[in-house]
């Protein structure tokens, strides 16, 4: 977990702001016993025999961090992993995204990546679940499918030598997005797990953490089973008691990510259960308080 200052300037009273520095000061012993991050110039190992990668330099024979992140270990490879850099994509990650453009037969997607994905239409899942060659009219019928501000989930299929990045949607988990909203992190608060999509059925929502930074917070839908997604699109609407848990739940991802907390389905659940708990409104959650409520618990959590 890396800790860092909030990116907003909250107006802490000089009680909160006690209580914060020490919830603070306590995660940051933590994180430096569990040896997680560095600081420019922090020393990441004296064994002359590992390769120097990007984010590192060597310094009176000893392998240092030149910038602030993560160090990631490669078999010899040592490289820091910057924070708040775009995010770099890996085959089979998964990523949400927004639809910028619509091309003949495929669509361009915006990752938060110095390249934009592209989704082409021969590794798409159709709508009529039936696994065949696409043909011409599939292509003229492409707006059907997706359009210009579609929120999308893909996968990472293929990443060129130039950078370019095809995506893939051969899966029923993956397609459009809809009946929820879209929140952006920075990519590194998002881990790489065997776990993405996540249902909390006590909440009725869907929750999928993007590779990217792009997270969905949205009613559930069962995506298995094409004739319940027929019919939840002829729903008009999304009942009130979804919508207020869509809220809260985005917001406690606002609170995490404005205090550089690692996104996991369990510690967003924990944020979201603590405001209820403390009987924190939905608006008042992106308040001082809040912020320092979570961070005394992620201490002592942690701890």
């Amino acid at each position: 977990m890396m800790m860092r200052k909030l990116k907003l300037e909250l107006p802490l009273n000089q009680t909160q702001k006690v209580r914060f520095e020490r919830a603070m000061e306590r995660l940051k012993l933590l994180t430096s016993e569990t040896n997680n991050s560095v600081i420019v110039a922090d020393s990441i190992h004296e064994d002359a025999l590992l390769l120097k990668g990007h984010g590192t330099s060597e310094v009176d024979g000893e392998l240092l961090a030149n910038v602030c992140g993560v160090i990631v270990h490669v078999d010899k490879l040592v490289y820091v992993r910057t924070l708040r850099a775009k995010y770099k994509p890996e085959v089979r990650d998964i990523v949400v995204g927004r639809v910028i453009e619509v091309f003949q037969s495929c669509w361009r997607v915006e990752l938060n990546s110095n390249q934009d994905g592209v989704l082409k239409l021969s590794s798409m899942n159709m709508p009529d679940t039936v696994q065949r060659r696409k043909t011409s009219a599939d292509e003229l019928n492409m707006r059907d499918i997706f359009v210009e501000d579609d929120v999308v989930c893909a996968e990472v299929g293929c990443i060129h030598r130039d950078g370019g990045l095809e995506l893939q949607a051969s899966s029923h988990k993956y397609g459009k997005l809809e009946k929820g909203e879209l929140l952006k992190v920075d990519p590194y608060l998002v881990n790489k797990s065997y776990h993405h999509f996540h249902y909390i059925e006590s909440l009725g929502i869907d929750l999928i953490l993007g590779r990217n930074g792009y997270i969905w917070v949205g009613e559930h839908v069962q995506v298995q089973d094409p004739l319940i997604v027929e019919t939840r699109k002829e729903q008009s609407h999304t009942p009130l008691e979804t919508r207020q848990n869509i809220l809260r739940i985005g917001n406690a991802i606002r609170v995490l990510s404005n205090l550089g907390f690692t996104m996991t389905k369990e510690v967003i659940m924990e944020t979201s259960n603590l405001s209820n708990k403390e009987n924190i409104d939905l608006h008042d959650m992106l308040g001082s308080e809040f912020h320092v409520l979570v961070a005394e618990n992620e201490a002592g959590r942690r701890r």
